[in-house]
């Protein structure tokens, strides 16, 4: 985040480094993700069990490598990453930033262009708390369990609205103090009931991110979906009908940031010929259609569900802003 993304420049900011008090001689050079750093040494090879000289790519971190193994590697093609926390982003060729909701540009995998990344900051982790807090003696079994007890669950939870934000909150609330919690909880609720608002709470947050996301880019048809989230065939068709679009479950979605670390190598070193050619390299295993009455329901329950940050937000910032009531 010290960095001047703007084009032509791409360096190290220095009115962001003054700001800071940080000295560019402690910074590494800036290099593109294409390049080569160098080649393996003899003893990094011998600990490594690898050829000596091998090639060493700059490569890119978790969120552009993992755009780029989502396969949603043409202009404004969005992924949707859910795991301990949750993102969603597409490529741009123009630098787009909307500081107010927290969505904005980093540079790309592809020097060519720029990520657009809505990021949150919980998700996995909020089934990870429900877990250790209501469910440890299935804790071995219990996110297959999860996925069970979710689609046997009407949509909609019978009302229960379940609120993600364990952590504060990044886009679009940009708000520290806010936090999560269940919300039109009854007698008439079960566990099945809260697992299943947990998974819908997620999807209605990326579908608040989403509308700010798409207004600085393009609607998207589809959304290929990666992170171990996307394991869960009950969460992918709850995107699908929460977020209506088409949802493509990625092969092996865990691993998407491996494999776009592979194809960025591969670019690197002339095995491909452009980024855009990784679209074909990507297999997706199935696609989630949204449910046009599902999809009604959820819109419903979505208003209510910004309502509880509107309602609350005051509240939150006297309990969590650190001040004495």
């Amino acid at each position: 985040w010290l960095m001047d993304t703007r084009k032509g420049r791409l360096c190290w900011s220095d009115s962001l480094l003054k700001k800071y008090d940080i000295s560019k001689e402690k910074l590494p050079e800036i290099k593109k993700p294409t390049e080569l750093a160098g080649k393996l040494t003899i003893k990094a090879a011998e600990e490594l069990g690898l050829s000596e000289g091998l090639p060493v790519v700059v490569g890119a971190g978790d969120t552009p490598s993992t755009a780029i193994g989502s396969g949603s590697v043409l202009e404004n093609q969005i992924h949707a990453y859910v795991g301990t926390s949750d993102w969603l982003a597409c490529h741009v060729s123009e630098r787009k930033t909307d500081a107010t909701h927290y969505v904005g540009s980093i540079c790309s995998a592809n020097p060519d262009m720029y990520l657009c990344v809505a990021e949150q900051e919980t998700a996995g982790a909020c089934l990870e708390w429900v877990k250790d807090q209501l469910f440890r003696e299935e804790e071995k079994e219990a996110y297959e369990l999860f996925d069970r007890m979710a689609a046997d669950v009407e949509p909609g939870s019978r009302g229960l609205i379940f609120s993600p934000w364990l952590f504060g909150e990044n886009a679009p609330l940009d708000d520290a103090t806010v936090r999560g919690g269940f919300h039109n909880l009854s007698l008439e609720h079960s566990r099945e009931h809260m697992i299943r608002a947990v998974l819908e709470g997620v999807a209605f947050n990326m579908k608040w991110a989403l509308y700010y996301l798409e207004k600085l880019t393009k609607r998207a048809d589809a959304i290929n979906a990666t992170g171990g989230g996307a394991l869960s065939s009950s969460w992918c068709q709850i995107f699908a009908d929460v977020l209506n679009r088409r949802i493509k479950q990625v092969h092996d979605p865990k691993e998407a940031g491996a494999k776009g670390a592979a194809i960025i190598a591969a670019v690197a070193l002339g095995y491909i010929k452009r980024f855009e050619d990784a679209e074909k390299l990507v297999r997706i295993d199935k696609v989630f259609e949204p449910n046009p009455k599902n999809a009604k329901l959820y819109e419903e329950i979505f208003r209510e569900f910004k309502n509880i940050y509107k309602n609350n937000k005051q509240m939150y910032r006297r309990l969590n802003s650190g001040k004495s009531l």
